[in-house]
């Protein structure tokens, strides 16, 4: 509603904006013709008045003689051709007055070349025939025609004068009745606003009292939560140390008898084979101290093959138990180990990191580069944990006969420091992107030692440390894990919570 309002509001102003200057822009115009008018009557009248100054001189001349007359009259006569011209030029629109102006200009000049007449008379000592010339003049047709002429002007000029007047009025008038119509939708707009204003910092209100009380029952609920589940995450970190714990006492029983099954098996297989020599034959026992085994038959050679083949797959799987459920133990004592934050020289700890894999990337010709690095305030041990593993997977996943490219690089960005560990080895398919961060899980070909919990362990350290984990990779085209850490991490990101 606000914003529909405040459209409303503005398009309101814009047509009031753009009504108010065509409106003065054409009153500017009418005032301008009224003007004009004004101007027109003025020149005609300052016109017949340099003919009256031109007709007083000539009288004054032809009645004295006198010479200031005589340059009274030449002034006045100078000064008419350009009046003229003047009042054809300003009613050059007006073609009555165009007409009329034609007229004019004919009689002023018969009128002028009478004067100039008597002029000429008083100049050749013919005085009285000059005055006659003039006062027979006064009614002849060129004085009528200058009265009729300018009269009839006259009463055009008033009647354009009355005319643009009206108009000019009625322009001012319409313009001031836009700006205060407009002006009143402005101020109800205006008011309407206010009321819905405060109808809003109402409803605000209300909204964050109702925030607030929800916010204090939503802490307390956060809290009983966070508790219930710190209880429950020490409750299964416990479960998994006690159940990893009790399930070494039975493998370790199960690795001490078959260690003792593969000992007794050469006593068996010699007593069968000494049996099956002499099935005829009172049996003797071997001697305990011949260690050269008696020649087995065909089905005895291959039950002591399946026997063999058996224990191995029995001590290939109590190693991979073994090994299971000691990093079961291993993260379990990390999720119990408290992080310290203290400030780190992250280039100094990679630069470590990557001497203790100098002989391995020898090996493989690979090439480990460092770029920018921004240092940090974090737990040391777990930034150890993290590089070294996403370097030690980069150099085992390499690309075979490829010479292997590792890089290291940072930035900062918001208070955070993004980290990139890039490689040009194997590549992870995309469907397996997130299937390598869950436990006990693995991507790809499986010819490399390991047993699926690295980069799982690194995810949670780096959540503890309140950062991110992403991965971009394809097949065969190398990868790049980006880790995305706080600069200067509190030690309350989600320690509390892991």
């Amino acid at each position: 509603m606000q914003i529909l309002l405040l459209s409303v509001g503005f398009v309101v102003l814009v047509a009031i904006s753009v009504a108010s200057v065509l409106l003065v822009n054409q009153a500017r115009e009418d005032n301008a013709w009224v003007v004009h008018t004004v101007e027109v009557e003025s020149q005609l009248a300052n016109l017949l008045l340099e003919v009256r100054r031109a007709e007083s001189a000539t009288r004054a001349y032809l009645l004295t003689s006198a010479p200031q007359y005589l340059a009274e009259y030449q002034t006045a006569a100078a000064g008419i051709p350009a009046a003229l011209e003047h009042l054809a030029k300003i009613t050059a629109d007006n073609p009555t007055q165009v007409n009329n102006g034609a007229k004019l200009r004919a009689a002023v000049e018969k009128r002028l070349a009478e004067y100039a007449l008597g002029v000429e008379r008083v100049k050749n000592n013919d005085v009285a025939t000059g005055v006659d010339l003039l006062r027979n003049a006064t009614s002849t047709d060129a004085v009528e025609a200058i009265a009729r002429i300018s009269s009839d002007m006259r009463a055009e000029e008033d009647r354009l004068f009355a005319m643009r007047t009206a108009t000019a009025d009625r322009t001012q008038v319409l313009a001031s009745s836009v700006t205060i119509a407009g002006s009143c939708m402005v101020l109800a707009l205006a008011g309407f606003s206010i009321v819905l204003v405060r109808r809003s910092s109402r409803a605000r209100d209300d909204a964050e009292a109702r925030l607030r009380d929800v916010n204090v029952t939503l802490e307390a609920t956060v809290d009983e939560r966070t508790a219930d589940l710190r209880e429950a995450n020490e409750e299964i970190q416990r479960f998994a140390y006690i159940v990893s714990h009790d399930l070494r006492s039975p493998l370790v029983n199960i690795m001490g008898f078959t260690s003792e099954l593969e000992e007794l098996r050469s006593d068996i297989f010699k007593r069968i084979a000494t049996l099956g020599r002499n099935a005829s034959l009172q049996p003797t026992l071997p001697d305990a101290n011949d260690a050269v085994e008696p020649e087995l038959d065909e089905g005895d050679k291959q039950l002591s093959n399946d026997f063999d083949e058996s224990l191995g797959f029995i001590k290939s799987s109590i190693a991979k138990m073994d090994r299971l459920i000691s990093a079961i133990l291993n993260l379990t004592r990390e999720g119990r180990r408290e992080f310290k934050p203290e400030r780190i020289d992250v280039r100094e700890l990679i630069d470590g990191i990557v001497k203790t894999v100098a002989h391995q990337a020898a090996e493989s010709s690979t090439t480990i580069k460092l770029g920018a690095l921004p240092n940090l305030v974090s737990d040391r041990l777990a930034l150890e944990q993290i590089f070294s593993n996403l370097i030690d997977n980069a150099l085992k996943y390499l690309k075979d006969g490829v010479p292997g490219e590792i890089s290291v690089a940072g930035r900062t960005k918001l208070g955070f420091a993004i980290f990139e560990v890039t490689d040009n080895g194997r590549g992870i398919d995309p469907k397996d992107h997130q299937r390598i961060f869950d436990l006990f899980r693995r991507a790809g070909t499986q010819d490399k030692p390991g047993q699926g919990i690295g980069l799982a362990h690194v995810r949670a350290l780096v959540r503890r440390l309140g950062g991110t984990m992403s991965l971009a990779s394809e097949l065969h085209n190398g990868s790049t894990f980006t880790i995305t850490l706080p600069i200067k991490w509190t030690g309350r990101n989600r320690d509390r919570e892991s």
